[in-house]
């Protein structure tokens, strides 16, 4: 089965539809236009939809699967996700990165953290239990708060 995702004026992902192999096969082949035409003419756009763009459910192709809220970048042809926060920003992979590395240490006494980015005061946040931490880039080490 292959995977187009239908795209606005702005190329951001609507949603995303399953096509048989067969169908895109005889209609010009993966990742052609002649297929991604095909396609419109079998689905109709929804609200706000345009043109369709196939994506990989596994992500071998066009960086990654287009979910709904993606952007799809013509000029790298890829797919990118949605901007998790104001603050990040896209690397060299177009990955999104926080202003702070991710913590290395994951663990505290045997025991996963439970990360999560605090925007509002830039830095990670960790919880193991009912404990708090807060992540010191600088010593890369997690404090009790």
């Amino acid at each position: 089965m292959a995977h187009f995702a239908e795209l606005n004026n702005s190329n951001e992902v609507l949603r995303v539809v399953v096509i048989s192999n067969e169908d895109v096969n005889a209609n010009g082949g993966d990742y052609s236009t002649e297929t991604e035409r095909f396609v419109s003419t079998i689905v109709p756009h929804s609200s706000g939809g345009n043109q369709w763009k196939q994506t990989s459910y596994n992500g071998n192709a066009r960086k990654q699967y287009a979910g709904i809220g993606c952007t799809y970048d013509a000029s790298k042809n890829k797919f990118i996700s949605p901007k998790p926060y104001t603050s990040w920003s896209l690397d060299s992979n177009d990955d999104w990165k926080a202003p702070v590395t991710y913590p290395t240490v994951t663990e505290i006494s045997s025991n996963t953290v439970l990360i999560f980015w605090d925007e509002d005061n830039q830095k990670w946040l960790g919880k193991v239990g009912l404990t708090n931490y807060e992540w010191d880039a600088t010593n890369k080490q997690w404090n009790e708060v």
